[in-house]
C-alpha cells in the first residue's frame, strides 16, 4: 500500500505539472492520469480503492471492481449534471437579451457615471450568481463597451471589473460556479445551506462582504469619469422564456433542498432536464433549429465537463490511499496545531496558487485535507472550508490566468484594438483580491470562529 502511496502522488503531481503548463490540453493528461490510475486498481484489485468487506471472491469482480466502483461512487455525477443544464440555461439567458435589457434600465437609473458603471458591476455579480463566469462575462461585455465608447475611454479597466466580480459572486450559489458545487457535494449541502446553515449566516452572506468592498473600490477607480450623459439604447427582448427558465431552476433546487433523503442526482437531473426543455424551446423558436440548436451546443463549456471526471478520480485515489490524511497532519504540525494560524494559511496559500492554477482541481484536493485539519485541530468544520472555498475563487481574481473568465475579458479587451499586460491586470486585480478575500475572511472569522 506504501509503494501504491507513491505511485499515485507520483501520477497526480506529474498531471498537475502538466496541467500547469499545457492548459489548452489539460483534459487530456487528466483523462490520461484517471485510465491509468483505473487500470493500475484493476491489476492490482484493493491496492488503490479499498475493496467492500462483503465484497466477492470472483476474479472478474475483482478484477473489475477499480473500474465499477470509480465509475458509480467516485465521479460525482450530480455535479456534471448540475454544470451541463446550467451552462444550457445560460446560453439560451444570453440568447433573450434580457441581461442586456436590465443592464439598460441600472444606466438611466443613475446621474452619476461612477454609480452607473458600479451598478453595471453589481449586476454582473448577481447574473454570475446563477450563471457560469464566462457567459455573464460575454452577456454584460457589450453593456460595458458601449459605456467606455460614449465616455471615451479604456475599457480594460472596467472589463477586468466584469471578470473580477463574476468571479466573486459565482461563490455565492450553489450554482454560480464548479467549485460552489464540488464543495456542496463534498459538505452535504443544499442550495438553502449556501444562505443559511445551523442558525447562522453561510458563505452567501460572506461572499457580500467582499462584493460590498469590491463595489467601494471600484467606485473610487471610476469616480473620475464625471458626471453620467449615456443615453441607454434600449436593446429589445428577444424572449422572457429563458429568465423564467433561470428562475425554475433556482427555486427548483431551493425546493429539492426541503425534500428530506432527496434521491441521488435529483439535483443535476433537474437542472438538466430544465435545460433540454429549453433547447426544445429554442429549436422550435429559431428558423434554421438544426444548426442553430447544433451551434449552441458546440459553444457550450465541453472542455470543463470532460475535465472534471478525471480529476474526481485522481482525487478519489489520492483520498482512499490515505495520501490526504498524511498532508493533512503535516499542515496540522506546520500551524502547531493553532485554529487562527490554520485558518489564514488555507486562505493565503489558496489565494496564491489559484492565481496561477485551476481552482477546480485545487478545490477537490484540499477539501479532504482540510476536513483532517478540522479533526486534528477540533474547530468549526465550515471555518476552515468557507476558508478554502473563499480563497480559492477569490483568488483567481489575482492574476489575469487565473480564471477563465479573466482570460475572456482580456481577448475582448485586445479585439477593441486595446493592449492589456499582465501589469495592467495585476494595478487592478491585486488590491482588488486582496481588499475582497480580507473582507470576506474577516466576516467568516467573526461568524464561525
Amino acid at each position: 500500500m506504501e509503494q501504491m502511496k507513491w505511485i499515485v502522488l507520483s501520477v497526480a503531481v506529474i498531471m498537475y505539472v502538466l496541467v500547469i503548463v499545457f492548459q489548452k490540453k489539460k483534459v487530456w493528461f487528466t483523462t490520461g492520469a484517471a485510465v491509468l490510475i483505473v487500470i493500475t486498481g484493476c491489476i492490482f484489485p484493493g491496492a488503490i480503492f479499498s475493496l467492500p468487506e462483503t465484497s466477492s471472491s470472483s476474479k472478474l469482480f475483482l478484477h473489475t471492481y477499480a473500474l465499477t466502483h470509480t465509475a458509480l461512487e467516485i465521479i460525482n455525477w450530480n455535479v456534471i449534471l448540475i454544470y451541463l443544464g446550467s451552462m444550457i440555461i445560460a446560453a439560451l439567458f444570453i440568447y433573450s437579451k434580457v441581461p442586456a435589457r436590465i443592464a439598460d434600465a441600472i444606466v438611466a437609473s443613475f446621474k452619476n457615471t461612477g454609480l452607473a458603471m458600479t451598478a453595471i458591476l453589481v449586476m454582473t455579480g448577481i447574473i454570475s450568481m446563477f450563471v457560469e463566469n464566462v457567459a455573464t462575462v460575454l452577456v454584460m461585455a457589450p453593456v460595458a463597451l458601449a459605456m467606455c465608447r460614449k465616455l471615451e475611454i479604456n475599457p480594460a479597466t472596467f472589463m477586468i471589473g466584469l471578470a473580477v466580480m463574476s468571479n466573486l459572486e459565482g461563490t455565492a450559489t450553489l450554482v454560480g460556479d464548479p467549485p460552489s458545487m464540488i464543495f456542496a457535494s463534498y459538505a452535504g449541502y443544499t442550495f438553502i445551506d449556501f444562505f443559511f446553515h445551523q442558525g447562522k449566516f453561510s458563505i452567501f452572506w460572506i461572499v457580500q462582504a467582499g462584493l460590498l468592498t469590491g463595489c467601494i473600490y471600484f467606485f473610487i477607480r471610476f469616480s473620475s469619469c464625471g458626471k453620467n450623459s449615456l443615453r441607454p439604447e434600449k436593446m429589445q427582448v428577444v424572449s422572457y422564456v429563458p429568465l423564467w427558465l433561470l428562475l425554475a431552476m433556482i427555486f427548483g433546487l431551493a425546493a429539492l433542498s426541503f425534500i428530506p433523503n432527496c434521491p441521488p442526482f435529483s439535483g443535476g437531473i433537474f437542472v438538466l432536464a430544465t435545460g433540454l426543455f429549453g433547447l426544445v424551446w429554442y429549436c422550435f423558436r429559431k428558423k434554421d433549429a438544426d444548426a442553430s440548436a447544433i451551434s449552441l451546443v458546440k459553444e457550450l463549456d465541453w472542455e470543463t465537463i470532460f475535465f472534471l471526471p478525471g480529476i474526481f478520480t485522481v482525487i478519489g485515489a489520492i483520498q482512499e490511499t490515505g495520501l490526504l490524511n498524511d498532508f493533512a497532519q503535516v499542515l496540522s504540525g506546520i500551524t502547531g496545531g493553532s485554529k487562527l494560524a490554520g485558518f489564514i494559511m488555507i486562505i493565503a496559500v489558496s489565494v496564491i496558487i489559484s492565481g496561477f492554477v485551476d481552482n477546480v482541481p485545487y478545490i477537490m484536493a484540499m477539501l479532504p485535507v482540510v476536513r483532517e485539519m478540522v479533526l486534528s485541530m477540533n474547530a468549526s468544520p465550515e471555518l476552515f472550508m468557507f476558508a478554502l472555498l473563499t480563497g480559492s475563487c477569490l483568488g483567481g481574481n489575482l492574476t489575469p490566468f487565473g480564471a477563465s473568465a479573466n482570460i475572456v475579458a482580456m481577448g475582448i479587451v485586445r479585439k477593441q484594438g486595446y493592449e492589456m499586460k499582465f501589469s495592467k491586470w495585476l494595478t487592478t486585480g491585486v488590491p482588488f483580491t486582496i481588499l475582497t478575500t480580507a473582507a470576506a475572511a474577516a466576516v467568516l472569522w467573526l461568524i464561525w470562529a
